[in-house]
This record gives structure tokens, C-alpha cells and sequence, in this order.
């Protein structure tokens, strides 16, 4: 049986790879700290399930110095020229994204043919993981695809792939990092006390206002920790669950799907994402380094109120 291992493995494969390569690279000052960031990273992928919480929030904190202290550096590896990326560019022109096509169509339909064939009866792939464990083998295909049709050189996927992490550096991991942040919150009890303001807030039988809170909650919240994955585990205990699903026995699947929909419109506005909002910016080298925020606003709020109706009235309405 295929699982969920597999993939943290094959990603802890490549970190340990681009560790290695940093590690060589004498043309960047800081080799020795991105060496030590994507090494540390490629342990945790490793051996991270069989090492204790406290091995691995030593890890994090580990992780947490090398990038607070400025140890990580930009690389710039050779790979393809210059003049064969503009051939390439000239010779096959909005071609050349096929092969990132395979990757979503690889999970997508592989799932659906999983799950609706006989072939969900082989138990090939951890249940459940399907569409992880497919998306990943979607990537190794698209991988294998690009090297056939262009021949580039050998190593051109790991220093690109490095290049881009090196420009993204920390931010990088900031997703994970700030998902487990919210699973601490909700150990911590900060759901239930959201959950016992939201309680004297919301009218007596009102589902409408409790939806208003709890998607109002998901964005503020995601605005704050960046990430609408460490927003949920909060307002799903706060508000989610006990409130709109246990109280006003509302369609848990549209409550939590969308709900995590209303903290991405917190995602679309806040300067914590540094990985959406931040880096891209960077990247562009625009002058204003908040501009991706700013064009985002005029489409967070509007989608959030579609949100907001979306779970109001297929979660509740369209539900009983």
C-alpha cells in the first residue's frame, strides 16, 4: 500500500538534495545557513513521525533562527542559458505550461477512477490520502514529461527548484508553520473562549448572525496568523461546531468547506501571508511591497459576503 509516507519521503528527498547542492555552492555567501534550513526541513520530513514533540519543536526553532538571524541567502545556479529558455519560449510557446496540466489532472481523474472503479477495491493508496498521494505522483509524471520533451541538463530541475526556494526562503514553510499554530491555539482552549464571547453576542436563535461571527472570525483571524488552516481549528471549536453545526444542526460539509473559503478573503488582505501577499511582490521587485495586497481587496470582500450567504443558505436553508 501506497501512503501518506511515501510523499513526506520524496519530499524529504528533494530538501536533502537541495541541502547537498547549497552546501556546494560557493557563490553564495550564506550556503552554509540555506544548507542547514533545507537540511533541517528534509529531517523533519524523514524521521519527524518518529521523533518526539520536543525533537521537533526544537527543530522549529531551529528553523526559526537560521531565517531570523539573515543566515539564508539567494542562489543563482546555472542551469539552462538564457538564449535556450527565449528558444524554448519562441519554439513552443504557451505549450511549455502542459506539462503543469498533468499534475492537477493526474490527482483529479485518478481520483475519480479510484473511487468510482474497481480499482478502489486493489487498496493500492491510503484511504483517504488518494488525492495527496496522486497529486504527488502527478508532479514525479509532469517531472519525467518535461525532461523527455525539452532535455534539459540533468540537474536543471534541482538548481531551479532551488532557485525559486532560495528566493522564497522562509516563507516558504510559513503555511505549515502557522497551521500548527492554530492546532496549539485550539489545545490551548482559545476556541472556547471565543466561543463563550460569541455566546453572549449572538441573538437567541439567530443563524444568520452566527454565520456573520464565524466567517467574520475565519477572516480575522487569518488576517492575524496568516493562514486560514491555523484560523480554523480555532472558530471550528469556537463557533463551527458547536454553534452552527451542533446547535443549529447546519451541513457540517458546506460550513467547513466555505468557511475555509471566508478565511482565504482574510488571506487575500493581510501582510502575514507573506507567502501570497509578500514574496510575490518581492519577486516582481514592485515598489510598493503591500501592491498585491491593495489590487486583492476589491475581491476579498465582496467574496467573502458571497460566503457568508453560501453557508447561510445552503448550509441551513437548502439543508433542512
Amino acid at each position: 500500500m501506497i501512503t501518506l509516507d511515501w510523499l513526506y519521503v520524496l519530499a524529504g528527498i528533494v530538501f536533502a538534495i537541495w541541502a547537498f547542492a547549497s552546501l556546494r555552492d560557493a557563490s553564495n555567501g550564506k550556503r552554509f545557513g540555506n544548507a542547514a534550513f533545507w537540511g533541517l526541513l528534509a529531517v523533519s520530513f524523514f524521521f519527524g513521525g518518529a521523533m518526539s514533540d520536543l525533537a521537533n519543536g526544537i527543530l522549529v526553532l531551529a528553523l526559526v533562527g537560521i531565517a531570523g538571524t539573515g543566515q539564508l541567502g539567494r542562489s543563482d545556479p546555472p542551469t539552462t542559458t538564457l538564449e535556450e529558455r527565449l528558444g524554448f519560449s519562441q519554439r513552443f510557446g504557451n505549450k511549455l505550461f502542459l506539462p503543469a496540466l498533468i499534475i492537477p489532472l493526474t490527482a483529479v481523474v485518478g481520483t475519480v477512477l479510484y473511487n468510482y472503479t474497481p480499482l478502489g477495491e486493489t487498496g493500492l493508496f491510503e484511504e483517504r490520502r488518494e488525492t495527496l498521494i496522486l497529486f504527488g505522483i502527478g508532479v514525479l509524471l509532469a517531472l519525467a514529461a518535461c525532461m523527455v520533451w525539452l532535455r534539459p541538463p540533468l540537474l536543471a530541475p534541482v538548481e531551479e527548484g532551488r532557485r525559486l526556494m532560495d528566493s522564497i526562503g522562509w516563507a516558504a514553510v510559513l503555511p505549515q508553520m502557522l497551521a500548527a499554530l492554530g492546532g496549539v491555539f485550539a489545545l490551548a482552549g482559545v476556541g472556547n473562549i471565543i466561543g463563550e464571547i460569541a455566546g453572549g453576542v449572538i441573538p437567541e436563535g439567530s443563524i444568520f448572525v452566527a454565520v456573520v461571527i464565524f466567517c467574520l472570525g475565519m477572516a480575522l483571524f487569518t488576517i492575524i496568523m496568516g493562514n486560514a488552516f491555523a484560523a480554523f481549528p480555532v472558530m471550528a471549536a469556537a463557533i463551527g461546531i458547536p454553534v452552527l453545526v451542533e446547535q443549529f444542526e447546519g451541513n457540517p460539509a458546506v460550513i467547513g468547506a466555505v468557511g475555509m473559503l471566508a478565511g482565504f478573503c482574510g488571506t487575500l488582505m493581510t501582510p502575514m501571508a507573506a507567502n501570497f501577499n509578500i514574496v510575490p511582490a518581492a519577486l516582481l521587485e514592485l515598489k510598493d511591497q503591500y501592491g498585491v495586497i491593495r489590487q486583492q481587496i476589491g475581491t476579498a470582500i465582496p467574496l467573502w459576503v458571497c460566503n457568508v450567504v453560501i453557508i447561510y443558505v445552503a448550509g441551513f436553508l437548502l439543508w433542512s
